[in-house]
């Protein structure tokens, strides 16, 4: 049974439709590199996706398994600069959604925010104050932070913007390292169609 199941799906803001008759069905493990010119709707896809705004028309659906294991890192955003957390803080913060009613993190997940970190190679950030970061070490932290959330799928809307072209390849081989290592299916919006050809299994 697919992850993920969109028929004729319509998106926009509103009353305003931005795209529509979108159909694709995601199984465990794809990587799927969402592509296009900016404004016709790749972002809003994943955030349709992600359930952070209703869809317009058509139909999505997750299977059970899928439901509720998401992860999603948007765009980078500046004003996030200045967050006053450190990098353990932040990675926490995506077991948000999993608490319940439970005033404090468990072990258990204080214990997968630490080996989330290690994937990526932030492990040394940990007790680092956030905002002092580089712009690639806090797309790490984020990553990180969307594993903790995620235990099936990963939205990720452009990682590597703004960043310089070593850190982008280093994003790009840790995407694709979850993806391959760990079985997570990504979706991933992307301007690079090149960096998209060579890591994913689908394009839409």
């Amino acid at each position: 049974m697919p992850l993920l199941t969109c028929s004729d799906l319509k998106i926009g803001y509103g009353s305003r439709v931005i795209a529509d008759r979108i159909s694709f069905t995601l199984e465990q493990g794809d990587y799927l590199c969402i592509v296009g010119e900016n404004g016709c709707g790749k972002s809003t896809l994943l955030r349709t996706i992600a359930h952070l705004q209703p869809a317009l028309g058509g139909s999505m659906s997750m299977n059970k398994e899928t439901d509720g294991q998401v992860g999603y890192l948007s765009q980078q955003q500046t004003g996030r600069n200045h967050f006053p957390a450190t990098c353990r803080e932040i990675v926490l913060s995506g077991f948000l959604n999993k608490r319940g009613w439970l005033p404090f993190y468990t072990k258990s997940q204080k214990k997968e925010a630490l080996r989330n970190m290690e994937k990526l190679d932030a492990l040394p950030l940990s007790k680092k104050s956030f905002s002092r970061l580089s712009g690639g070490q806090q797309q790490r932290v984020l990553l990180a932070r969307a594993l903790c959330a995620s235990g099936k799928m990963l939205l990720l809307d452009e990682p590597v913007t703004g960043l310089d072209a070593g850190t982008t390849a280093e994003m790009y081989r840790l995407i694709d390292k979850l993806n391959k290592e760990e079985k997570l299916t990504i979706l991933m919006v992307s301007h690079d169609m090149k960096a998209a050809l060579s890591a994913a299994t689908h394009v839409l």
